[in-house]
């Protein structure tokens, strides 16, 4: 007697609620199953069964799957996730009871069966034990893009798929540092949802759809829908960016801090302003580092025109522009911040709104490389003279190195200056140890990142450029070479009492 065959199980992709949008293959699944299983809600009927129903025959098999909760609470030991843990255990083992027989099992699902839905937790279970197909479905997301008649991306956009359970903090981090973006799960979500899309700027591109392609569909800009009409199968869009970019006429200057390298240490904050500026205006070099999308426009210079810069994006939002000045580093840091906002402070730039929005500063990163040199009371510091007078910076390093600071020293050299860094060392020399700790932090984040930890006595100036910062420890930095020999420096907290 040969032994009996297991059934195959098959994870039916619906598509999203038109019984015509179901794809020729899911009908021929459902067509020789023996078993129809599909999802359902205690207190209604099953879409899913619904959408397939002409293709049900009176001697399949069905097996109803019931939710034991889904928005209301329960008294299950372990919670909401307990309950549905104990749900998707049970409902797979009565699929199971099927495979085992050797019945072909269909499972339901609408959009596309790995897709936020409910199929994927038989799949889990099951997939490793029997013959398993899963087929692809038309998605919510493809359907209301369908709808809208909008393009959902272009080119190089990118599409963020969201379910609105998340926290509103990360639902707006995340909607103002996309290009596109779906938000899924609605329902009782929607406020937050909605809060999140005005916290991050992109309300007014927001558009609503709701049962995509089902009779009771409905569209409209977000910003009009009533949230207590909001149901759980609807779906917040942003479409693509591109071509959809409108002068707002309200002008402003957003000063961006781009970190000290590329996009890895750009804020989700600073990624949405640039994705949303009409002008980007910026020191060549940095402006380079901010992606090309199309219909902004750049408007780049050289890194010594910082007034004429200034002036020249406060000009453009005088115009209406939507303008992001952008700066590396923190902008406020011997940056960009300064020069707009003293352009800013006068007229005929009084009325110009003016946002500036912090980035990753150089010291601290060269500063996590390193280990933490800077943990406890630290001074920043500009070696460069072309703004202030060396008399001023001399006294300035004497005053932090007496007062036992550790230094963070910004713009330490350049082509055209070459002296400053050997003089700073004999500074500090006469207040701290000659092997007191110095980092040299260069294009940290960049393809030519290197970190080296020398004595003060040995910094040699020839090994310092304007790519270059140092943090120079005070009398109680620490260095010590760990057992897989990279070595790191740190300052206790702790001072230590007379």
């Amino acid at each position: 007697m040969s032994e009996q065959q297991t059934g195959r199980l098959y994870g039916v992709g619906l598509g999203p609620g038109d019984p015509s949008l179901m794809t020729v293959r899911a009908v021929e699944v459902i067509a020789e199953a023996d078993v129809i299983a599909y999802h359902s809600a205690r207190h209604g009927r099953s879409i899913a069964r619904s959408i397939a129903e002409r293709h049900l025959r009176p001697d399949h098999i069905e097996e109803r799957l019931v939710y034991p909760v889904t928005t209301e609470g329960t008294d299950h030991p372990g919670g909401y996730r307990g309950a549905m843990e104990e749900f998707y255990a049970q409902a797979s083992a009565r699929l199971a009871a099927h495979l085992d027989a050797g019945r072909t099992v269909a499972v339901l699902a609408e959009g596309d069966p790995l897709f936020y839905g409910s199929y994927m937790h038989m799949h889990k279970r099951l997939a490793d034990r029997y013959p398993t197909e899963v087929i692809p479905g038309v998605t919510s997301v493809s359907a209301a893009a369908a709808r809208l008649g909008a393009p959902l991306v272009e080119g190089e956009e990118v599409l963020t798929i969201l379910p609105g359970t998340l926290p509103e903090e990360e639902l707006t981090a995340r909607l103002a540092t996309t290009d596109a973006a779906a938000v899924m799960k609605l329902g009782r979500t929607f406020p937050t949802v909605r809060r999140a899309l005005e916290r991050s700027g992109r309300l007014a591109d927001a558009r609503y759809v709701e049962r995509a392609t089902m009779d009771a569909e409905r569209t409209a800009p977000l910003a009009e829908v009533d949230p207590a009409s909001v149901p759980y199968f609807s779906v917040a869009v942003l479409p693509s960016r591109i071509d959809a970019r409108t002068p707002t006429g309200q002008g402003e200057v957003v000063v961006v801090g781009l970190g000290p390298a590329g996009p890895l240490w750009l804020t989700p904050e600073a990624r949405g302003e640039l994705a949303a500026a009409e002008d980007l205006v910026g020191y060549t070099t940095y402006l380079n580092r901010v992606p090309v999308r199309p219909g902004q426009r750049r408007h780049a210079s050289d890194n010594k025109v910082e007034a004429e810069r200034a002036e020249f994006a406060l000009d453009l939002a005088r115009r209406g522009r939507r303008v992001a000045v952008v700066s590396s580093g923190d902008p406020g840091v011997f940056a960009m911040a300064t020069a707009v906002l003293e352009a800013a402070s006068e007229d005929p730039y009084r009325e110009v709104p003016v946002r500036v929005l912090p980035g990753m500063t150089a010291a601290h990163a060269a500063a996590a490389r390193a280990g933490a040199p800077l943990g406890h009371d630290y001074a920043v510091v500009s070696l460069s003279d072309r703004l202030k007078p060396w008399e001023v910076i001399a006294e300035r390093l004497g005053a932090a190195a007496a007062a036992d600071l550790v230094l963070a020293l910004y713009n330490p050299g350049s082509r055209s200056r070459v002296w400053q860094v050997g003089k700073a060392r004999e500074l500090l020399l006469e207040h701290r140890a000659p092997d007191t700790p110095v980092v040299l932090g260069r294009d940290i984040g960049g393809p030519e990142e290197r970190v080296r930890i020398v004595r003060l006595a040995d910094l040699d100036p020839a090994q310092v450029d304007m790519r270059t910062i140092l943090l120079v420890g005070s009398s109680q930095t620490r260095t010590v070479r760990r057992g897989d020999g990279t070595q790191i420096v740190w300052t206790p907290r702790r001072y230590p009492e007379d």
